[in-house]
């Protein structure tokens, strides 16, 4: 069974339950039980219309959990609602979803960690490494979110902001992560920014464009990471970058910075660059200094330690590095990265270890375990 047709379809048919009268919780749980009934029926009798067999099953399953409920004029309301047989709507609904999810009876963290669950299909995992806080953690929050909009109508669309948010976090798992969801946060985004005139949607699009150009060379052969300084500038995408730089110098002429703006000012100038050698390192400081006025991340604050470090001396970069905390996620890739540029082979290479045992992915694992290695292997020659 094509598991990425059912992911397409899954918004789509969550959207027509809940415009249909389902409360989102309910309607989530049956869209659920329909794609594990999808899973065990298609291989052997794929249906001709996928997505108005999984409405109709999906209902079905909502209308059995409504039985269940003493609530029976609802009950029957909702069953003389039940869709007609036949081929269902074929216009996508996803984006409109991200605003729903996004409502406001939610806080903003609430709603983003409900829509990734929901519509961006990230696991509890994904979600709770992307906010930088336990598993347990988020899944406590994303109950609560589906308890604070049980039996709420979602009639009252979220804010852009939040749907951003939830857009770059999608993208940013897609990149990095196990699932690829990056292109489909680029499509979702394009809608946004033709719907929106919105410096920080164009900032957003723009960022995506940049990073993305650079994908074919982020990975070698046998799929080991490769870092920036290293990739094959001959593979990236030259259109797409031009494309993602032109958008960005049309959002920030309008004077309304934002910090998808300053995220995708760093990656146009890594993107100009034509060597590692050449990357505009001051510039970019400069920029992390905005984005660290904008956001106050620790996230940010990293990635700046390492930006002086390559404008000013690996010295300057380990002493931005001791004003944060040693907790954050690749804290020890960096701190090794840097020491290891600072002439300390054994310090780095201790570090490479420790960052691979904490890594997020296999392919970050390996990468960092084979920079230990190397270090280690030099010092005994």
């Amino acid at each position: 069974m094509d598991e990425a047709l059912v992911r397409s379809l899954t918004p789509g048919v969550l959207t027509i339950l809940v415009r249909r009268g389902a409360d989102f919780a309910a309607a989530e749980d049956a869209v659920q039980d329909a794609l594990i009934e999808a899973f065990r029926v298609w291989p052997a009798a794929p249906p001709r219309d996928p997505k108005g067999w999984l409405v109709t099953v999906a209902w079905r399953k909502f209308l059995d959990q409504a039985r269940a409920d003493s609530a029976r004029r609802r009950r029957e309301d909702l069953t003389e609602d039940e869709p007609p047989p036949g081929p269902a709507p074929g216009v996508d609904d996803t984006l409109r979803l991200y605003f729903l999810c996004a409502h406001p009876s939610l806080t903003p963290s609430s709603a983003v960690a409900l829509t990734l669950r929901a519509v961006g299909g990230l696991t509890t995992r994904q979600i709770a490494r992307a906010y930088l806080v336990p598993e347990a953690t988020m899944a406590q929050r994303i109950s609560r979110a589906k308890r604070t909009v049980s039996g709420v109508r979602f009639d009252r669309p979220g804010d852009v902001a939040t749907v951003l948010r939830v857009l770059y976090l999608v993208f940013n798992e897609g990149y990095s992560g196990d699932v690829d969801l990056a292109a489909e946060a680029i499509r979702l985004t394009r809608q946004l920014a033709a719907a929106i005139d919105h410096p920080e949607v164009a900032g957003l699009l723009a960022l995506m464009l940049l990073h993305h150009a650079r994908r074919a060379s982020r990975t070698g052969p046998d799929g080991s990471l490769v870092p920036l300084a290293e990739q094959d500038r001959g593979q990236w995408d030259t259109r797409m970058i031009a494309e993602g730089i032109g958008i960005l110098q049309a959002a920030l002429a309008r004077d309304r910075l934002g910090e998808f703006q300053a995220q995708a000012a760093v990656a146009a100038l890594h993107a100009d660059a034509p060597t590692a050698g050449e990357t505009d390192w001051v510039q970019i400081v400069e920029w992390y200094d905005e984005l660290a006025r904008l956001t106050d991340s620790p996230v940010v604050r990293l990635n700046r330690a390492v930006a002086i470090g390559e404008a000013d001396g690996p010295r300057a970069g380990l002493a931005a590095l001791a004003a944060l905390d040693d907790a954050l996620p690749r804290y020890a890739a960096v701190a090794a990265y840097l020491h290891e540029r600072d002439g300390d082979p054994e310090t780095a290479a201790r570090l490479y270890a420790e960052a691979a045992r904490k890594a997020p992915n296999l392919a970050e694992r390996d990468h960092l375990t084979r920079q230990a290695a190397r270090l280690n292997a030099g010092r005994r020659r």
